[in-house]
C-alpha cells in the first residue's frame, strides 16, 4: 500500500522512536535471542507506544531476514477476549514467523534453545490468495487448518514486560510445529473442540478452540 506524498515541500514528520533507539532495540533483542540471555525491557527506560513498539519489530525481523530467514507466516497474540481485557487492549498483536523458527513435527527442540520458553497449542490457519469480494467472510480466505505447537520466549528478565515490550519482541516468537492440514471445510468445525496439552505422556492442561 503507498500514501499519497504531499508536494508542498514541509518538514518531516518527528518517527515514534529516534531511530538510534530503534536500532538499539532491536539489535538488543536479537542478541538476546541468539546468546539465550534476557535484557531488561525497554519499558524500564521510557515505554513505547503501539507505533514505535511495530517499528522495533519490523527493524528485529530486518536483521534476521538480512542473515538468510524467511517470513513464513505470523502469529496472533491476545485472540482470547480474557488475556486481552488483562492486558487493557481491544485488539490482536502480530508477531512474524521465518523458517529458522520451525521444528519438523515430531522433532525435537534443543533444551538450550531459548531463555525461559513456554509451550502453547494452537491452531494454525494456512491462508489462500485472498477474499475477492469486501464483503465476504474471513474464514472464505482459509484454505486449511492444522494443530500446531507453538513455544514463546520472552527475551525479557523474569518474563515480564508490557504491551508495547512484547510487540517489539516480536510477540515473543520463538519456535512453532504444524500438525497434518486438513481441509478449510474443518474449520467450521473449530467453534468448540476439545484442546489437550501432554507434556512427557501426562496431561498437563486441557483447553477449548472457543
Amino acid at each position: 500500500m503507498t500514501e499519497d506524498l504531499a508536494v508542498e515541500a514541509s518538514a518531516p514528520p518527528a518517527p515514534r522512536t529516534a531511530p538510534g533507539r530503534t536500532a538499539r532495540l532491536a539489535h538488543a533483542l536479537d542478541e538476546a535471542q541468539r546468546r539465550a540471555l534476557p535484557i531488561a525491557r525497554p519499558s524500564d527506560d521510557r515505554p513505547l507506544d503501539l507505533d514505535a513498539a511495530y517499528e522495533v519489530q519490523r527493524a528485529l525481523v530486518s536483521l534476521r531476514t538480512a542473515r538468510g530467514e524467511r517470513v513464513v507466516g505470523v502469529k496472533l497474540g491476545f485472540t482470547s477476549r480474557e488475556k486481552a481485557r488483562q492486558m487493557g487492549v481491544d485488539d490482536v498483536i502480530i508477531g512474524s514467523l521465518t523458517d529458522a523458527m520451525r521444528v519438523v513435527d515430531g522433532d525435537a527442540v534443543p533444551a538450550g534453545r531459548g531463555i525461559h520458553p513456554r509451550v502453547e497449542p494452537e491452531i494454525a490457519f494456512l491462508l489462500g490468495p485472498g477474499i475477492a469480494d469486501p464483503d465476504s467472510e474471513a474464514s472464505a480466505a482459509i484454505a486449511a487448518v492444522a494443530p500446531a505447537l507453538e513455544v514463546i520466549d520472552s527475551r525479557y528478565r523474569d518474563f515480564r514486560f508490557d504491551l508495547g515490550d512484547v510487540i517489539a519482541d516480536d510477540a515473543s516468537a520463538s519456535a512453532f510445529a504444524i500438525g497434518p492440514w486438513r481441509a478449510a471445510d474443518a474449520a467450521a468445525t473449530l467453534a468448540n473442540r476439545a484442546v489437550a496439552l501432554e507434556l512427557g505422556g501426562r496431561q498437563a492442561q486441557v483447553g477449548s478452540t472457543a
